[in-house]
């Protein structure tokens, strides 16, 4: 029998709730306010250091004409109160204007937590302009993974984070994404378009797959 332990998980989406995210940070529609409902996700094989890692997740921020910066901070505070361990960004920080980007940059920038934050593409980002949405992770000073795997080191557990380009419109490499990952790492998944969730849980290093994209 395989022991079991438990991380506990945020997720933030605006204009929906994530569905892979244990603890939610969400937008309640009527009220127009931020909540937080906290679930607690088991992990098959777990080391120990790791139980009770906290990841903060957010989705599909679309800085623009319907979410607007200030919004976004708001999110960033109430993020930042949870204390995570780790804090992801899983895409689609802007709508139609790539240099919404340049609001949002500082904002995110105030991110906080224990082992990092990270961030991937996704679609609206490679579709407007990548190259701005890059340059305003790099002035926020937070790590883009593409194609691209970082390990995450608490005590003598790993965490093995997994960030893959956007599935529609760029070319995830799992592959690539995976390499260098040591063998008794519990591996999260950052994906943007959960559509291939299914392939890659074939992947049996893939212990957890963190998605946006389908806001709800």
């Amino acid at each position: 029998m395989s022991r079991r332990g438990f991380l506990q998980l945020g997720g933030a989406a605006f204009f929906g709730l994530l569905g892979t995210s244990t603890t939610y940070l969400y937008l309640n529609d009527e009220s127009d306010q931020l909540s937080v409902e906290r679930i607690t996700l088991p992990i098959k094989n777990l080391h120990p250091a790791l139980e009770g890692l906290t990841i903060v997740q957010l989705s599909d921020i679309h800085v623009g004409p319907y979410t607007k910066a200030d919004f976004v901070q708001k999110a960033v505070t109430l993020a930042n109160s949870l204390n995570p361990d780790v804090t992801v960004l899983t895409g689609d920080y802007v709508w139609h204007d790539a240099e919404s980007m340049l609001d949002l940059a500082p904002v995110i920038a105030q991110l906080n937590a224990r082992y990092g934050v990270y961030t991937i593409l996704g679609n609206h980002d490679i579709w407007t302009d990548v190259k701005v949405i890059k340059a305003g992770m790099k002035a926020a000073g937070l790590p883009l993974l593409i194609n691209e795997g970082v390990p995450v080191n608490v005590g003598q557990g790993t965490l093995w984070l997994a960030g893959l380009d956007d599935g529609w419109s760029g070319r995830p490499d799992l592959a690539a994404a995976m390499a260098g990952a040591p063998a008794d790492a519990t591996a999260a998944l950052l994906l943007h378009e959960p559509d291939l969730a299914d392939e890659y849980s074939l992947d049996g290093r893939i212990a957890l797959q963190l998605a946006g994209h389908s806001h709800g």
